[in-house]
């Protein structure tokens, strides 16, 4: 099946640059938020009378979740952003 040459893309190359950035930030966010649980001694031993508070470090309460809500934000700009807006001002 052949497309017609005066089909085009529903997104454009900017969409696709800012989805895949999008994207990188959302991994990188919860790839930030992983690490030891609550019962985790540095050693890497499981102990239920142990209490790490590694889990409230800023890097997993606040710069994950940051990051993961901008790369969501990044995605829905992406989504909405025209393609075409330079071919209407002409």
């Amino acid at each position: 099946m052949r497309i017609p040459p005066d089909t085009s893309f529903l997104f454009g190359k900017k969409n696709y640059i800012l989805m895949a950035i999008g994207l990188a930030l959302i991994t990188i966010g919860f790839f930030l938020m992983t690490g030891p649980d609550a019962n985790t001694r540095p050693d890497g031993t499981f102990d239920p009378n142990y209490w790490n508070e590694d889990i409230f470090s800023w890097r997993r309460i606040r710069l994950a979740p940051f990051l993961v809500l901008l790369g969501f934000g990044v995605e829905v700009y992406a989504i909405l952003v025209n393609p075409d807006a330079k071919k209407l001002e002409e």
